[in-house]
């Protein structure tokens, strides 16, 4: 397969999250590998090139310009990582070079001004030297400096050390300036073209080498010792012009590529935010209703993102919250008769001392809610269909030494995961401990939200969990019989909840949910029956968010797939 037919499958494999990077790269194995342009018989092969370079090297050891160097030593076959295209052959890169160093290893005094540029891994960039924040430093250290590591206009510079290890570029300012040892310097002969060196540098072939030959934990470097000895194909010169000419123009049909994915994912992208925005805020049901079929209709071909799926499952819970999800039914009980219930059940357990007295709420108003009501809806503070608000033990209740593995599960902000209750098998605790704090044993049809870290993340308790322990930093919140949990993990998780205990939370260096910023908390409360329609509803879409998340993956896998199989084809000798 040439360069033309893998092209041709780039509608196919342009899904890939890293298509064109893998492309890039695979026009750089191409090339190091002589597959990207066509030999020709009559250009000098390469091995002579190479004696006119060992010839040029010895001429400027006598003239005192460079130090003598060992003489270039004949590759093994063993040695030969692939096989190359007649006239070509194998050599070490030092074999080219006429210098090989790097700036200094003692950090001079920066300056914002002075004599001389002090170029660091940071001003290299691939298209050149960027002077972006460029320092300096006096005539005297530049001197020093520059007395070893003496950079010309054309040369190739390296990034040997740290996170941007492997950025190459040709020096490209005609000035003398000094550099840091983070910087190789790579002196060629005049016999090489320059600019296919940086190509085949740049190449997954020699960034692989360097590699594995990278040392540090914490910041990687490659040194010059192995640099040095690391092996290069050689093409004739004349091949080399033409290999870096196709690269530029494979190169910049990437671009063109790139230009056009960017373009592509950016209309998809404003289509996906205004019909989500149409979906958001329809101005009466039935314009709602038409947004809702176009989106839900055409979701397989919108979304290609994650972010796309995230932002309908936020539209999906913003939607239930303001009884836009399903329509309200005349005949069910009004949320202000739901309140009278709710209140009459509050005041039988006070009376049985089940729980204990509380402050009255301060009345909440219709116009402290942050959208229009629906009909048979009652505006209500959260403290007003809690019959009970409990926070965790606090650190100084719960020891190290409490905890033991195989015990009573704790519920922290850790354990809350896509609404479930997970345990960490690490944070139990035994019997005893349980009994000391059982205050805060959780029951079946409680809800545990997390008041730190991710505030607003909850779990119903099931059967399963009744009788775990609420931890440090989670809250419990209990419910009268005649409110749906599940529809108050809904609205806790909708955005505009998760915005107003986002926005109220306190706390420097962690932030705390405390009780009175969520009993305060004004929403809408829709009728029973309609609170489990919601859920019902709820769990419908968000089960196709799961389903598009499956799907979208699957497609990212197999486009990789697909490019990684069609690379490797290309890549593979022909039979």
């Amino acid at each position: 397969m040439n360069p033309a037919q893998l092209l041709s499958h780039f509608d196919r494999i342009s899904d890939a999250p890293d298509a064109i990077p893998r492309l890039r790269q695979f026009i750089l194995d191409l090339a190091v590998r002589g597959k990207l342009v066509e030999q020709d018989p009559r250009d000098e092969p390469a091995a002579e090139l190479l004696k006119r370079i060992q010839a040029e090297k010895e001429w400027l050891v006598k003239t005192g310009e460079i130090r003598k160097q060992e003489p270039a030593r004949l590759i093994d076959k063993e040695e030969e990582p692939f096989e190359v295209p007649p006239g070509w052959c194998w050599v070490r890169l030092i074999d080219v070079l006429t210098k090989l160093t790097d700036g200094t290893h003692h950090s001079p005094t920066n300056l914002a001004d002075g004599d001389f540029k002090y170029i660091t891994a940071k001003n290299i960039k691939s298209e050149g030297i960027s002077l972006v924040e460029i320092s300096y430093v006096t005539a005297k250290v530049h001197h020093e400096i520059y007395a070893r590591c003496n950079p010309k206009k054309g040369d190739i510079l390296y990034i040997k050390d740290g996170a941007t290890t492997g950025i190459v570029t040709i020096n490209d300012l005609d000035e003398p300036f000094s550099m840091l040892s983070s910087v190789a310097l790579l002196k060629l002969s005049s016999h090489i073209y320059n600019r296919l060196i940086v190509e085949f540098l740049r190449s997954p072939f020699f960034y692989m080498q360097m590699r594995g030959f990278m040392k540090g934990a914490a910041i990687t470097r490659v040194t010059l010792k192995r640099m040095a000895p690391a092996l290069i194909p050689l093409p004739p010169l004349a091949e080399q012009h033409r290999i870096v000419a196709k690269v530029d123009e494979l190169m910049a049909l990437c671009d063109r590529l790139e230009a056009t994915q960017r373009e592509r994912e950016s209309r998809r992208d404003r289509l996906v935010a205004s019909s989500l925005h149409r979906l958001n805020n329809g101005a009466d049901p039935d314009a709602f209703h038409d947004h809702a079929r176009f989106y839900f209709n055409c979701l397989p071909r919108l979304t290609t993102k994650p972010e796309h799926i995230q932002q309908l499952r936020h539209i999906i819970l913003n939607l239930a919250v303001r009884g836009k999800l399903v329509p309200q039914d005349p005949n069910d009980e009004s949320a202000s008769e739901l309140l009278n219930r709710i209140q009459a059940e509050k005041t039988r357990l006070l009376k049985e001392g089940k729980i204990c007295a509380e402050k009255p709420p301060i009345p909440a108003r219709v116009d402290e809610l942050v959208f229009e009501l629906k009909p048979g809806w009652q505006v209500a503070r959260i403290s007003q269909i809690l019959v009970e608000l409990q926070t965790g033990p606090f650190g100084s209740s719960l020891h190290q030494s409490d905890y033991q593995m195989g015990g009573i599960p704790v519920i922290n902000p850790a354990s809350i995961k896509d609404e479930r209750l997970v345990p960490v098998e690490s944070m139990a605790v035994g019997s005893g401990t349980l009994k000391r704090l059982s205050t805060f044993k959780l029951r079946a049809g409680d809800i545990v939200m997390a008041r730190r870290g991710e505030m607003g993340r909850c779990a119903v308790v099931t059967e399963h969990e009744d009788g775990w322990l609420c931890g440090t930093g989670s809250l419990i919140l209990r419910l009268p019989t005649c409110v749906s949990p599940r529809f108050l993990v809904t609205l806790i998780g909708s955005p505009f909840v998760r915005e107003y205990l986002g926005g109220l939370a306190v706390g420097a260096t962690m932030q705390n949910l405390n009780q009175s910023i969520l009993l305060n908390l004004v929403i809408g409360l829709p009728p029973l029956a309609e609170q489990h329609r919601i859920v019902a509803k709820v769990d419908e879409l968000m089960a196709l968010c799961d389903q598009l998340e499956a799907q979208l993956a699957t497609t990212h896998t197999d486009s990789r797939l697909l490019l990684e199989a069609v690379l490797h084809e290309a890549l593979a000798p022909a039979v």
